[in-house]
């Protein structure tokens, strides 16, 4: 099981990199996906198939969509005057794009296979963790930092769109160094 966990934990780490690294938003998803795919896979072993499951639920599932339509919404490719993809973006059809992340993905499913094979699940002495065990924690003792990581995703949230916002016709674009104080 030791072997699936640092696979999982190596993917991850390689796939968040490459998703850092890349200069297309799109193209970063891909490799973030796979990231967020390989944690879940990660607590998994660690015997946390809740967290597993709301990491593949959440995170690789609507979060993952809520970044496409923020993709599409900005549209970064509208800065172009030539319209279309920008030098050095290769379109999302194209087959050679999808290699890196079929691979890695391959990987984790064969490590999937080799754990529900074994029926090794979660063997790493650690004990299971189950839904109700991190509700009490969540709104027990740790009820304050969960309430403030909320607050500063929601800060995150109305940032992000303040920035991502085009100004309206007829209404004057807020710039800096520019106001009257």
């Amino acid at each position: 099981m030791n072997v699936v966990f640092y696979i999982s934990g190596a993917t991850a780490v390689l796939t968040t990199a490459i998703a850092i690294t890349r200069r297309n938003a799109a193209h970063a998803l891909l490799y973030l996906v796979v990231s967020l795919l390989s944690v879940a896979l990660v607590f998994f072993t660690l015997g946390a198939p809740f967290a597993a499951a709301l990491e593949v639920i959440i995170y690789a599932g609507a979060i993952m969509v809520l970044f496409i339509f923020v993709i599409m919404m900005l549209n970064p490719s509208a800065g172009n005057p030539a319209g279309g993809e920008r030098a050095g973006d290769a379109p999302l059809r194209d087959w050679r794009l999808w290699i890196g992340p079929t691979i890695l993905s391959a990987i984790l499913g064969l490590e999937l296979i080799y754990i529900f094979a074994g029926n090794a699940a979660g063997s790493t002495g650690a004990g299971e963790v189950v839904p109700e065990q991190v509700g009490v924690v969540l709104l027990g003792p740790y009820v304050l930092g969960v309430e403030l990581a909320s607050i500063l995703l929601l800060a995150a949230l109305v940032s992000a769109s303040h920035l991502g916002r085009r100004a309206l016709p007829g209404e004057e674009e807020i710039t800096e160094g520019k106001g009257g104080s």
